[in-house]
């Protein structure tokens, strides 16, 4: 018995060994690639364990991640405009059928970076192409990045490969260029703000002329009926004379003969050259209409003859 521990030994480390290469585990993050004599016999994208052919098949694994593709150095492309700007971007791709990835490049990683940095560089020589810089660095930026995955996308798929996004972080002019479309973008900045002043300036002026239109027509019907109001003043008052000078003739004219007075003399230095028997010194006389000596005027203090 004890002779045949050596060979039981033997058989089970053999069997273990056999085991262990028979057996093999696919990772989550992980495609592999099981192959006979170099031909590829399967693919397999599910974690877990699963079993080959041991001396016979062997097993390549690759990367199911989301992989980045960012370039080193910012790329020169040309607008429509013939202008260079300088394009700094990234992408996002990962391996969707590893069977076609190995066929289609060896399954080297470098490879396939290099084919789609190519497919890209193309893609967005073609895109800049056809806009301008305005559109390529804001008005059109995210449309430019959605047709490039799209089409970058499509040529990928040839490689087993899936472009997730392609995203343009910076996009520059060049040093000779940024001068010169800074001194227009100056300069267009400025017609605008003369052109909105100059809308301003002449809003104000119609405000005004509207303000001033409206202040004449208030002022016009302002004195319209200050002159109605005073025209009714002047009636009434007329028919308020008329009904004292209907009751009471002499007093009316001894009051009016008084007013006259009043207005004539207003200062000290008036001189008045009248007859010493006008009838405008009628009630400055004595009874009988005879002259008076000379009276002072008690309002004036003055001399009247």
């Amino acid at each position: 018995m004890s002779e045949r521990m050596p060979l039981f030994a033997g058989v089970g480390l053999f069997v273990v060994a056999l085991l262990s290469m028979s057996l093999f585990t696919v990772d989550q993050r992980q495609h592999a690639l099981v192959f006979q004599l170099g031909e590829v016999k399967d693919q397999l994208s599910e974690p877990g364990l699963h079993f080959k052919i041991p001396l016979i098949q062997n097993v390549r694994y690759f990367d199911k991640r989301i992989l980045t593709l960012d370039t080193s150095e910012p790329e020169r492309f040309i607008t429509s405009e013939k202008k260079n700007v300088l394009v700094d971007l990234f992408v996002k791709w990962r391996i969707v059928d590893p069977k076609l990835y190995y066929i289609s490049v060896g399954g080297d990683e470098m490879r396939a970076r290099t084919r789609l940095e190519q497919t890209v560089n193309a893609g967005l020589r073609e895109e800049f192409g056809k806009r301008t810089v305005h559109d390529v660095v804001s008005g059109e930026r995210d449309k430019v990045m959605d047709e490039m995955r799209i089409k970058a996308d499509l040529d990928a798929r040839k490689i087993g490969v899936q472009i997730v996004d392609v995203r343009l972080k910076r996009v520059d002019l060049p040093a000779e260029v940024s001068e010169s479309v800074y001194r227009r973008m100056e300069a267009e900045r400025k017609r605008v703000a003369n052109e909105l002043r100059s809308e301003g300036a002449a809003e104000a002026e119609k405000i005004k002329a509207d303000a001033d239109k409206q202040r004449e027509v208030i002022i016009a019907e302002a004195y319209r009926e200050a002159q109605g109001v005073k025209g009714e003043g002047d009636a009434k008052a007329s028919s308020i004379y008329a009904q004292a000078f209907g009751q009471s003739p002499e007093f009316y004219a001894f009051y009016r003969s008084l007013e006259a007075y009043r207005s004539s003399f207003k200062s000290r230095s008036d001189v008045l050259v009248v007859e010493p028997n006008s009838e405008f010194f009628k009630y400055l006389k004595g009874a009988g209409g005879r002259s008076a000596a000379p009276a002072a005027d008690p309002a004036r203090g003055k001399n009247v003859k």
